[in-house]
């Protein structure tokens, strides 16, 4: 069971950091990215919240370095990954899993990110066009995860890989 933990979460670690490359929210230094949001609804039904947790720290560290990502990455991604994982254990529906990534990464990381950028100097920071961003980024994430989770699992194919 763990291999195929780690499998899958390398999988969404690669698929992160490429495919985030191609689709990205530009807002000041902010890059908001829905792959990201859509990765961590995956990772939320598929390997739950440590690897998921993994997979974002990784994934944010990786788009860093390579310049497709900036350090308000690691909070958003994070928060919403284990709030998306802790709504699906809570209620084992995969439109839980979408709303805890929302409230996750769009409000709740958002707000983590305002000492973040006070850290990195950016003191006339403004808070609203950064929730804004990561809301958006992450309802366009949820609701590509929630369609492809939904096809999966009308096709019988979520259940298989589940078990």
């Amino acid at each position: 069971m763990k291999t195929r933990k780690f499998t899958f979460t390398a999988i969404f670690i690669a698929l992160n950091v490429i495919l985030s490359s191609f689709i990205v929210i530009p807002v000041g230094p902010i890059k908001a990215a829905p792959i990201q949001h859509m990765i961590n609804v995956l990772c939320a039904v598929f390997v739950g919240p440590w690897f998921g947790l993994a997979q974002a720290l990784i994934s944010s560290l990786l788009r860093v370095l390579f310049n497709t990502g900036s350090a308000f990455a690691f909070p958003g991604s994070m928060v919403g990954v284990l709030l998306a994982s802790a709504f699906y254990i809570y209620r084992r529906h995969i439109f839980m899993a979408a709303v805890g990534e929302v409230i996750g990464t769009g409000i709740i990381g958002s707000l983590m990110c305002i000492p973040v950028a006070w850290i990195i100097g950016l003191h006339d920071f403004a808070a609203k066009p950064l929730m804004l961003a990561f809301l958006v980024s992450s309802i366009i994430g949820s609701v590509i995860s929630y369609i492809i989770l939904m096809v999966l699992k009308r096709r019988g194919i979520l259940d298989r890989f589940l078990k």
